[in-house]
């Protein structure tokens, strides 16, 4: 069933079918009117040249005029300045192209609790609203105002200036007695780069947030879990392969991070265990965000899981009763052959329903998933070790592992 993404919140919940986590909110529809986006995320090219050259263009142009693009008296001329091509050039268009692989993967999920039959049709009322609820907030004008106004004032003015920014002279600012002087090209960087880099990033978390609160109402109701089902969660199962939407996100974590480190590596003579603990929170954070949200379902698969085990003991310990009094006590009428009956089939049945429920698992997030996100995130970064041995070696400590 198809709906017209640019819809109010109130019009797409009416079908709690069509859930887009990424098809609203007003610069969704500045860049439909701009003609950067279709209906459904085409023209991805075309946004991700416009928004990369936006943030910049501008920088390598200025610079150039200012004598600070190769040289000058910058320590850290711009073409030299890692953190800013991967960032405005890399991790921007992650971060956009970012949006297809989430709505195309995600879409469905509200269908599948309903194909599922998990909502129970005395909760139906409370899920549609959940699924409007999130429509609401997904294109809620206010939200984007205020993340704006973060950006600006404590994105900007408080993180970048005081934990981000590099303390020596750069293509973007001098230092002084005086304090900090921006250039042209930094007046660019931190009223027009960083604000829009820093705008896509919030607006992904506030994403995140949307879809962690529509998870948790959707985990209070009550759901229909069934304990034999082979997923062995219940029929949760088209969950656990949710996170992996959010891949191309983490690789634009990984990639700004990168950049920051090798600005770090490469000008002010830091080395990359240096920075073990800030790679290792960018991972938890990651994974906080993307799987973490699945765990508020762990406390209904373990009382589907128990209930199931209590219920399935019984009825398995009163079938081997009956079992054993049919064949083994006499119990069997006398024209009825062991052979080609359908009792010890019907008991290995029983006996695979008890396996499935007693491995049924509590949380909906596979190794496979952890692993892979965390693969996604450390892939940028994985190219710094170079920094620490010659490539010769690498490749023999990587192939020694591997082999």
């Amino acid at each position: 069933m198809k709906s017209d993404p640019s819809a109010s919140g109130g019009a797409a919940s009416r079908d709690s079918t069509d859930f887009s986590l990424v098809l609203g909110g007003p610069l969704y529809q500045l860049l439909r009117r701009a003609r950067l986006s279709g209906d459904t995320l085409q023209l991805l090219r075309q946004r991700v040249i416009a928004i990369s050259l936006v943030a910049w263009l501008p920088l390598l142009v200025l610079s150039a005029l200012e004598g600070t693009a190769w040289g000058g008296n910058a320590a850290i001329p711009f073409l030299l300045d890692v953190d800013a091509h991967v960032r405005f050039l890399v991790a921007v268009p992650l971060m956009i192209a970012a949006e297809i692989v989430v709505h195309r993967r995600m879409r469905l999920l509200a269908r599948q609790f309903l194909d599922r039959h998990l909502i129970p049709d005395s909760a139906r009322p409370r899920f549609d609203h959940a699924i409007a609820s999130a429509m609401r907030l997904r294109n809620s004008v206010l939200a984007e105002v205020l993340l704006i106004a973060f950006v600006y004032v404590v994105g900007i003015f408080v993180i970048w200036r005081h934990y981000a920014a590099i303390d020596t002279a750069t293509w973007y600012a001098t230092q002084s007695a005086d304090g900090t002087a921006l250039s042209l090209a930094g007046t660019w960087l931190v009223f027009v780069s960083l604000p829009v880099f820093q705008f896509l990033l919030c607006r992904w978390y506030y994403r995140a947030f949307i879809w962690a609160r529509l998870l948790w109402q959707v985990s209070r109701i009550e759901l229909s879990l069934v304990p034999t089902h082979p997923d062995r969660l219940g029929g949760l199962g088209f969950l656990a392969a949710t996170p992996y939407a959010f891949a191309l996100l983490s690789a634009a974590h990984g990639t700004f991070l990168a950049g920051r480190l090798a600005n770090h590596i490469f000008h002010l003579g830091a080395a990359l265990p240096d920075f073990k603990i800030e790679i290792a929170a960018v991972v938890a954070l990651l994974l906080c965000v993307t799987a973490g949200p699945l765990l508020v379902f762990s406390p209904q698969l373990a009382s589907a899981k128990r209930t199931g085990k209590r219920e399935y003991d019984t009825l398995a310990e009163r079938y081997v009763r009956e079992f054993d009094t049919k064949w083994l006590r006499g119990g069997a009428p006398g024209d009825e052959s062991l052979m080609g009956s359908g009792d010890i089939q019907s008991l290995a049945d029983l006996g695979n329903s008890l396996d499935v429920v007693r491995n049924m698992r509590l949380v909906p997030v596979t190794k496979d998933t952890i692993i892979q996100l965390t693969a996604a995130a450390l892939a940028p970064i994985v190219p710094l070790v170079l920094t620490m041995m010659p490539l010769e070696e690498f490749l023999k400590k990587l192939l020694g592992i591997l082999i």
